[in-house]
């Protein structure tokens, strides 16, 4: 472990010596770019894009493009970056994270690699955590890009499509990462190409990008429509649920944070809802109410996980304490949480395209980020995202006082030392920054802090307009401000006339969140480019990662020292060791928890990119879809050939084959049985496959143009792709709410998930080009159709955020032949049409 150890500390020298080297590079440029006129310097980036175009790399220019940048800041900005800035950048070009403590100038920082990167004409992504960031950064660096030629982009919800599209086509976009996820989706939804927004993913920089990387990463990105569900249910449900007694009738492990009925419990059900045994199959959908309804009565806690405003049910992020506007909770528990707060239940939706950002950004060519707090994730950057996380030092010495954690015995206490501390510092004119976990711990804080007569501003989900504001006057003289964690995340707090003589700004964190890297964050609020500061975590034996993790072993060594009175306090270094010893276990098990939802997303992955892929070719094409239309009839026959000449000669289903070509190739009698005898299975192929052609050039004649025929090619593969692809993707999202009760016998979920997904993706495969077969062979042709966008819905985000969605074009449908629902299965199975290939794929 020591040699370990020793060889990751030595390699992080190796490289910091090598970034160093190419910035003295950069440095010794500086005489020269200054004695250049605005003109030249602007000059610089046409000489840049040439170079480039006659083959010289991004690597041939950095040393002079990060010099360009550099002096152009100065002038436009008045901000000339550090050598350690310049090392950071360095780092982002390369496709890794420097970790840069807060207060070191990231965002400056990022201009130059984007610059660089930019000088392709791909397209560059500056990824920001909520667009107030994205407005700003856009605005301000906007200014050093537009002085040396380069076009800014500012790709916000409330644009529309042509503003997108606008925005996309710069040569940097600003953006929020839901935003980016977002627009992916929908671009895989239109059916006009002239309706996508985006160009092909080059070069991203993610500010912040631990919190979206990481802390985002479990939950996808969905585009939903609605689903047929009944409402009423919840009411019932909740009803019932909150007549249930805790440990009688139900029981919740709050180390896991699961809850389950007891015998007791389900036999209250049961007399309930007037049935015999709630777990048998025709119950399925009644226990899915009831789970939701003990999670959202029991599990779900009303100001920490959620609030309610003005009769909505609003999600708090447990990362930021900021209301996710729009986003809503899947699967049922939103509405289960709307009926146990009284006000009016939404509609469920259906999954109609979704990914997580895990593989969102995956799919540049070229990926980095920066963040003050990524080295306790190192390895989860390595393996998921390929990127290396490098330290970069700091242009002052940090001089921050980071005190040991003080443990009270119960959280009365605790508040209470809290509130004395921030009183002293008050009336000695020190700034405090106090951070909460919860906006329920800021609301309780801050009415302590009224009734003290202490001003306070408070920062949370309730009241996060003037966040920046807020945040930015927080280090002034006498301020004191409660804030979520990481309220105001990317926003300085510089210090006021006279706060550094009084020791700088102290942070006070009431709680240790179950995550270092946020604390870390918290932290880091404190002590930026060298001023004086101070931090103190406040904690006690009832917070919530006591509770799960690790207070045994600390009530013991209580107890040894004798401890009991409520005011007794403790602060010890060891102590510390045990938060953090709790703290790694929870990011272990995060960590389990993100790579487990990777494993299953790419089973998604590879079949959305193959979908995704063909479509595109699809709305792209310029000639006529001949190939493709008929490589989908040909498949068609080799399947129903294959299942219905099986076996000996005189087994083989001649009429079911007659059947399946008058239902879905040719005219009714356009085939016999007679043509088929004597014929081998291939020759059989191959006259069906004729009759089909015949059919094929028969619709060419009558469309007198190509265009028309491309059109109505177009017209019909979309409309058939676009339904089979969103009930696939809802079928493979119920599969996987259930896959996990496979564990149970023995059996890997993740790799029955992977096997049944790919027999469910060859099925919708099968079922697609049956469709494409028989609704382009037996529509009756119009020349006036128009493409349907069928899937249409509304983006959600982890817990379901609210999108716009393209609006739809005026559909005239093509008529397609009619089978009724019991009538014979046109593909002479035998069995009923809603059976075969009348029922949803």
């Amino acid at each position: 472990m020591a040699n370990f150890l020793k060889r990751i500390i030595e390699s992080d020298k190796k490289e910091l010596k090598r970034l160093g080297h190419i910035a003295d590079k950069i440095d010794a440029l500086a005489n020269d770019m200054e004695q250049l006129s605005d003109d030249a310097l602007k000059g610089k980036t046409e000489e840049f894009k040439a170079r480039y175009q006659k083959g010289e790399t991004l690597d041939d220019l950095l040393v002079e493009a990060f010099a360009v940048v550099r002096e152009g800041a100065r002038r436009v900005l008045g901000l000339y970056p550090y050598k350690v800035q310049l090392m950071g950048g360095i780092v982002l070009h390369d496709g890794n994270i420097p970790e840069m403590k807060t207060g070191e100038g990231k965002t400056l920082t990022a201009t130059m690699p984007v610059y660089l990167n930019a000088l392709t004409g791909e397209g560059v992504h500056v990824v920001t955590v909520n667009e107030y960031l994205a407005t700003r950064d856009a605005s301000e660096m906007g200014e050093l890009y537009n002085f040396l030629g380069l076009t800014v982009g500012l790709n916000l919800n409330s644009k529309s499509s042509e503003e997108k599209r606008l925005a996309y086509a710069c040569d940097i976009t600003y953006s929020t990462n839901n935003e980016l996820g977002f627009d992916y989706l929908r671009d895989n939804m239109v059916v006009y190409r002239e309706q996508m927004v985006q160009r092909p993913l080059n070069f991203a920089v993610v500010d912040e990008v631990d919190s979206i990387l990481i802390d985002e990463a479990r939950t996808p990105l969905i585009i939903s429509g609605q689903a047929e569900k009944s409402t009423a249910m919840y009411n019932r449900a909740d009803n019932f649920v909150k007549t249930l007694v805790e440990d009688e009738d139900y029981t919740i492990d709050v180390q896991s944070k699961t809850i389950s009925l007891t015998e007791k419990g389900i036999n209250k059900a049961e007399e309930n809802f007037h049935i015999e045994n709630l777990y048998d199959l025709e119950n399925t959908s009644l226990t899915h109410y009831l789970d939701q309804s003990l999670r959202a009565n029991y599990i779900m806690l009303r100001d920490i996980d959620y609030v309610v405003q003005e009769g909505k049910v609003l999600i708090v992020d447990q990362f930021t304490g900021r209301i996710m506007e729009g986003r809503r909770y899947s699967d049922g528990l939103h509405q289960a949480i709307e009926a146990k707060e009284a006000v009016e239940i939404e509609d469920e939706t259906k999954t109609m395209a979704n990914i997580t950002f895990q593989n969102y950004f995956r799919m540049y060519k070229k990926l980095s980020g920066m963040t003050g707090t990524a080295k306790t994730e190192e390895e989860e950057f390595r393996e998921i995202y390929n990127m290396e996380v490098i330290q970069i030092p700091t242009n002052e010495p940090v001089i921050r006082d980071d005190r040991p954690d003080l443990l009270y015995p119960t959280l009365r206490s605790k508040f209470a030392a809290v509130v004395k501390d921030i009183e002293e510092r008050y009336r000695k004119g020190q700034p405090v920054l106090v951070g909460t976990v919860a906006v329920e711990t800021s609301e309780l804080l801050s009415n302590m802090l009224t009734k003290e007569k202490i001003p306070h501003e408070v920062l949370n989900a309730k009241n996060h307009f003037k966040e920046a504001e807020i945040i930015m006057n927080a280090g002034q003289k006498g301020a004191i401000t409660i804030a979520t964690n990481m309220a105001g995340r990317g926003t300085d707090i510089r210090l006021g006339m006279g706060v550094v003589e009084l020791g700088g700004l102290a942070v006070i964190g009431t709680e240790r969140h179950e995550s270092r890297r946020i604390d870390n964050q918290l932290r880091g609020r404190s002590g930026r480019q060298g001023d004086p500061g101070v931090t103190q975590f406040y904690l006690s034996l009832e917070d919530d990662l006591m509770k799960r993790f690790g207070s045994e072993r600390i009530k013991a060594f209580l107890d040894r020292m004798n401890l009991e009175e409520e005011d007794a306090v403790i602060q010890s270094k060891m102590l510390s060791k045990q938060v953090e010893s709790a703290q790694k276990r929870v990011e272990g098990n995060n960590y389990d928890t993100r790579k487990n939802v990777l494993q299953y997303d790419d089973v998604m992955r590879e079949q959305r990119e193959v979908i995704y892929k063909q479509r595109y070719q699809v709305i792209t094409a310029e000639s006529d879809l001949k190939h493709v239309i008929l490589g989908m009839v040909r498949r068609t026959i080799e399947r129903y050939v294959e299942s219905h000449t099986q076996g000996e000669k005189s087994d083989w289903n001649l009429k079911g084959l007659v059947d399946f070509a008058g239902a879905a190739i040719t005219s009714e009698n356009a085939i016999a049985v007679s043509d088929l005898e004597n014929k081998t299975p291939e020759e059989i192929i191959a006259f069906i496959f004729s009759k089909a052609e015949d059919v094929y050039n028969e619709k060419e004649r009558i469309l007198a143009s190509p265009e028309q025929m491309l059109e109505f090619s177009k017209v019909v593969v979309l409309r058939v792709v676009d339904t089979k692809w969103t009930d696939h993707i809802d079928a493979m999202d119920q599969l996987r709410e259930s896959i996990g009760l496979r564990a149970y016998g023995q059996n890997d979920p993740l790799v029955d998930y992977q096997t049944e997904g790919y027999q469910m993706f060859n099925d919708m495969v099968g079922a697609i080009e049956y469709e494409v077969t028989r609704l382009f062979m037996k529509a009756e042709i119009r020349q006036n159709v128009q493409r349907e966008q069928v899937a249409r819905g509304e983006a959600v985000t982890p817990t379901e955020e609210q999108g716009r969605v393209a609006s739809d074009e005026k559909k005239k449908p093509i008529k397609v032949e009619k089978v009724g629902r019991n009538d014979p299965c046109p593909c002479g199975s035998g069995k009923k049409y809603k059976n075969c290939h009348g029922k949803p794929q």
